[in-house]
């Protein structure tokens, strides 16, 4: 396996809980509701998962208790945003400050016991003859196909179904959407706790498969990168698959540069995604000055009912 192919596989592996976790921000804000909190729920994910899956050895029990928690967390969310009417960027962060300082505590007696062998690899045997596409879909974990099916499942029933013509009306236009009998709040709700399950699948994703053992501060950021590809993405399942794999490379790519011998120290090599984010982020606003932004309409705007614009 050249260099290039050992970049792709390690790219797949780093990118699928970024991707996981983009695709719940999606979800989320796709019905209007500013998601800032996916650090938080990704800690909280991963710390649950931890504790579950070494108190049990069932991986099942594991998801459950990971989509549990975050379930919880974001059924708060979307109290504060949705009753409420709490301001929803106040609440995000909120929950990230709230996640880490609750994973960090949580995670004291177990920190640096290892989780290793909790996720299934599917074996395509068959597809081992064919260069690269042998190497990258030959062997990934039960996770990765998750992914690669929630990608699909999402796009199909966002663009293609009328509940996915509901949600992206309650993120687009709640007045109207309510006039024509489509429940505005009973949808945020769904949709808030349905993208953080996904969000908490996420954290145990990577501490199950990409990092197996807990450390505080697990995810380094990666949240945040979350909710920076769902704006690189516009809210385009599809596009995240790509925009996951991008940042997973660029993940990677440091620790492979040292392999090769670079004397570049690894602190500077560790900041190269979170610069690429700055600097897409720069670029995208540059670009598309002028033009739409592809979020939907009334997102971070409360929802009163009746109320006249």
């Amino acid at each position: 396996m050249d260099l290039f192919t050992q970049l792709l596989v390690a790219a797949v592996s780093s990118g699928t809980p970024l991707l996981i976790a983009t695709l719940g921000g999606i979800l989320i804000e796709r019905s209007g509701i500013i998601q800032l909190g996916a650090e938080g729920l990704m800690l909280m994910g991963a710390v649950i998962a931890c504790m579950t899956y070494l108190n049990t050895g069932n991986l099942a029990v594991t998801i459950l208790a990971a989509c549990a928690i975050s379930a919880v967390l974001g059924l708060v969310h979307a109290f504060l945003c949705v009753t409420l009417r709490a301001n929803q960027i106040v609440s995000g962060l909120a929950m990230t400050l709230f996640g880490a300082g609750l994973s960090a505590y949580l995670g004291k007696s177990i920190a640096g016991q290892p989780v290793t062998g909790a996720v299934p690899k599917i074996n395509l045997n068959g597809l081992d003859s064919i260069p690269v596409i042998g190497d990258m879909f030959g062997h990934l974990d039960l996770f990765t196909w998750l992914s690669f099916i929630l990608v699909i499942a999402m796009h199909l029933y966002i663009h293609r179904t009328s509940w996915g013509l509901h949600l992206r009306a309650i993120g687009d236009n709640p007045p109207t959407a309510d006039v024509m009998g489509i429940r505005v709040q009973t949808l945020r709700y769904v949709y808030v706790i349905i993208g953080s399950m996904l969000i908490g699948i996420a954290g145990a994703d990577m501490l199950l498969v990409y990092s197996p053992t807990w450390i505080e501060g697990l995810t380094a950021g990666r949240g945040w990168i979350a909710v920076a590809l769902v704006i690189f993405a516009r809210w385009n399942p599809l596009r995240a698959l790509f925009c996951a794999y991008f940042f997973g490379a660029l993940d990677t790519l440091g620790f492979r540069i040292q392999l090769i011998g670079s004397e570049i120290p690894s602190y500077f090599l560790k900041m190269i995604p979170y610069i690429v984010t700055i600097l897409v982020l720069m670029f995208l606003g540059w670009r598309n000055r002028n033009k739409p932004s592809g979020s939907p309409e009334a997102l971070g705007a409360p929802y009163i009912r009746e109320q006249r614009f």
